[in-house]
């Protein structure tokens, strides 16, 4: 048996962890591997941060030496997957030299920002490279979407495209009882709602003739006149039959560096439930959309035109479904996924044990 350790940031509350790695576990048993994962930062530190409370510094410093002393049992593994960071604020040298070896690295946001811009810039005449350096001393690195792939790349000829996917026996169609209100949905977090403000203007819009309603699950829901707006608490267990009541997936983002280092989860959780889908045509987004699934828009116009044609044609609504279930089951499934990693993993152990 293969043991791995699993080294992610976040707790089980976050997609990445759920969907990096977590989901993965059993397959990977079935195949040799043993994956224990242990994370930095609980889903206490996410529920607060998310509510506006304090920090919790105590369970922070608990989890901080909790992730030491696997470091330091490092020898019992055979190989180690890093989700993100393995400490933040610690420069990549010191990160490299930390982390077990044999490592993958594995990420699925623009991490390679965080010290660049925004709140922490001020750290980057320490830190500006840090992922860089992690990177390149990875025995392989596996990226979320292509831009994220090429970006590694220029540190790692060992970088693999690996979307972040569903269990399509979990993500199933459901049933959707027929009613007047075209029901428009949107899955995420707290940190993603902010983009939401794109639909502000064209679903007003849609509104003055169509009653429509914005279902939200898992972040804050803007004020948007002329339709019906409500927001939901995420919770695991209801995530697919929450999904399967919409009529369409909706995906905005702005065009910065940020949004195309998204991976589209949204999107695939949406295909995989057989919903048609619109999104911003930034980054991973148009991987994923082909006219056969859903609308690829620039701006308030196209929105507007995507959702009444979707609205005023059910047989092509329901064609634009089928289609984008086929292409979660086709390319971005877990079946398609575990054996690249599982593959991955023996590689690495069978290379790093010559």
């Amino acid at each position: 048996m293969i043991k791995v350790l699993g080294l992610a940031l976040y707790g089980p509350m976050a997609a990445s962890h759920r969907y990096r790695l977590r989901q993965y576990k059993e397959g990977l048993k079935e195949k040799g591997i043993d994956l224990e994962i242990f994370h930095l930062l609980g889903d206490n530190y996410l529920e607060n941060k998310f509510s506006g409370k304090p920090i919790p510094i105590g369970s922070l410093f608990r989890n901080g030496f909790a992730r030491l002393f696997h470091l330091l049992t490092k020898n019992s593994f055979d190989v180690s997957i890093l989700h993100c960071e393995l400490f933040p604020f610690l420069p990549g040298v010191i990160e490299k030299i930390l982390l077990p070896k044999p490592y993958i690295y594995d990420f699925d946001d623009a991490f390679y920002l965080k010290y660049r811009s925004g709140r922490f810039k001020f750290l980057s005449p320490f830190l500006n490279n840090k992922f860089n350096k992690i990177i390149s001393g990875a025995a392989a690195v596996t990226a979320g979407n292509h831009h994220l792939a090429s970006y590694a790349k220029d540190f790692n000829n060992n970088t693999i495209y690996f979307p972040t996917v569903v269990d399509t026996e979990v993500y199933r169609l459901g049933s959707k009882e027929k009613v007047e209100t075209l029901c428009i949905g949107w899955v995420g977090s707290p940190s993603t709602a902010p983009y939401l403000k794109e639909l502000i203007h064209p679903l007003s819009e849609f509104g003055k003739k169509n009653k429509v309603r914005l279902t939200v699950i898992g972040g804050d829901a803007p004020k948007i006149p002329n339709i019906e707006v409500i927001s939901i608490p995420w919770k695991e267990s209801d995530e697919v039959s929450n999904i399967n009541r919409f009529d369409i997936g909706v995906m905005p983002l702005h065009d910065d560096e940020w949004s195309r280092g998204k991976c589209a989860f949204k999107l695939i959780q949406y295909m995989a439930c057989g919903k048609p889908v619109i999104a911003s045509n930034v980054g991973a987004n148009r991987d994923l959309i082909s006219p056969e699934n859903g609308f690829l828009v620039n701006n308030d116009e196209e929105w507007i035109q995507a959702l009444e044609k979707i609205k005023d044609n059910p047989d092509f609504s329901r064609k634009l479904g089928i289609n984008s279930r086929k292409t979660i089951e086709e390319s971005y499934s877990l079946k398609r996924n575990l054996p690249i990693l599982s593959n991955l993993i023996i590689d690495i152990n069978r290379l790093h044990n010559r």
